[in-house]
Order: structure tokens, then C-alpha cells, then sequence
């Protein structure tokens, strides 16, 4: 994998993490678990949804989504 890849999983990652930290209220990590969130929310959203379009704003529209819901998963599994 090229560095550029992997800087753009990276980038990708991170906005995706913050948006879903934002969007799930008092579920931020910093800014490593942010990235972490946000590339396990972009594996989450391609299991789940198909493809939106082409393109890094895509990329981040479809990770975010799938970082929320596992934001959401975790609130879940914290308060049980």
C-alpha cells in the first residue's frame, strides 16, 4: 500500500471519527480513537451500505455512518 493510501485512510478516518464523536454526543476519544473509530466505522459501512458515489467526500459520508453506529453499539454495551 502507498503512503498517500494510507494517508488517505488516515485523513479519512479521522474526520470520520470526529463527525461521529460530534453527532454521538459525549463519545469523542481524542484524537487517535477518533481515527480508529472512524476506519472501523468505514469497514462497518462497507459491510453495510453499498457504495454512495465516488470520491474522499463519499469515503467520508459512508464512514461516518458506520462510525456512528458503532458509537452507538459501544454507548449500549457502556451503560449495560
Amino acid at each position: 500500500m502507498a503512503i498517500e493510501a494510507i494517508l488517505i485512510i488516515l485523513i479519512v478516518g479521522a474526520v470520520a471519527g470526529w463527525l461521529a464523536g460530534q453527532i454521538v454526543r459525549g463519545m469523542g476519544f481524542g484524537l487517535i480513537g477518533n481515527v480508529v473509530v472512524g476506519i472501523v466505522g468505514a469497514f462497518i459501512a462497507g459491510w453495510l451500505l453499498p457504495q454512495i458515489g465516488g470520491g474522499m467526500i463519499a469515503s467520508i459520508i459512508n464512514a461516518t455512518i458506520g462510525a456512528v453506529v458503532l458509537l452507538v453499539i459501544l454507548g449500549l454495551i457502556k451503560r449495560a
